[in-house]
């Protein structure tokens, strides 16, 4: 039986496109095990507002601990959920379907009791797919332990693992995934592909694709599927 899967690190309210991949998958497994990258998607992302794109942070401790794991990192300072809910509300409070999600959200804000960074980004994806409708079953890597160092073989293993014979790997992983072993092992690698998502009515132009999924759900509501559809022959 084909089943499809995709390995990923956890980020903090996503773009589209990380649920685009998430949808596009019968497994997608979150990979918090792997070493934390400061300045990355990991505990930040963009919204738009009327002064341009910001970005909404959650503070973690990154002092001395240049080895941590993602779901190691702790939050370093409270009140960043109110915060970044009031930042939200400040942005999208006019947007046509942000009265509809509102309750959600602010209840979703309220309830991010954890110090873990890893459990937060595990709270908003989950509740996030449920909103778009996205049914595929979210793990995470701890599920499918191996002792590999090899970037590569650990995927493999995990895909293995997971029973799996497609993994479907962002485009980024084109530097450094060796094809072969996974070819070799009965495992087809196959490239997302993120370029030919539609503009929508974005709030606050210019239009930016690289921004939260938030902005995508306050703007359209119901149409966020539509617009996460590829148009695969743009070209």
């Amino acid at each position: 039986m084909a089943k499809t899967v995709a390995i990923l690190q956890s980020n903090y309210i996503p773009w589209k496109g990380y649920f685009d991949l998430i949808r596009s998958v019968d497994e997608f497994i979150l990979y918090d095990e792997v070493q934390y990258t400061r300045r990355d998607w990991r505990n930040r992302n963009k919204i738009k507002t009327a002064d341009g794109t910001q970005w909404l942070t959650v503070p973690v401790e990154v002092k001395g601990k240049y080895f941590q794991k993602i779901n190691e990192t702790l939050i370093s300072e409270s009140g960043w959920e109110k915060n970044h809910w009031t930042r939200i509300c400040s942005a999208y409070s006019k947007a046509p379907y942000f009265k509809e999600y509102k309750s959600c959200f602010e209840k979703l804000y309220a309830e991010c009791s954890s110090n873990i960074l890893s459990e937060i980004n595990e709270l908003f994806i989950l509740e996030i797919c449920k909103i778009l409708s996205i049914k595929t079953k979210v793990t995470k890597s701890i599920s499918y332990p191996t002792e590999t160092i090899d970037p590569s073989e650990r995927l493999l293993k995990i895909c293995l693992q997971a029973r799996a014979n497609t993994y479907i790997s962002g485009p980024a992983a084109k530097d450094y995934l060796d094809v072969d072993i996974f070819r070799n092992n009965g495992v087809e690698v196959q490239w997302m592909e993120y370029s030919g998502y539609p503009e929508y009515p974005q709030f606050h132009p210019p239009f930016d694709h690289y921004v939260s999924v938030l902005d995508l759900i306050f703007n359209v509501g119901p149409n966020a599927q539509a617009c996460m559809e590829r148009q695969k022959n743009a070209a």
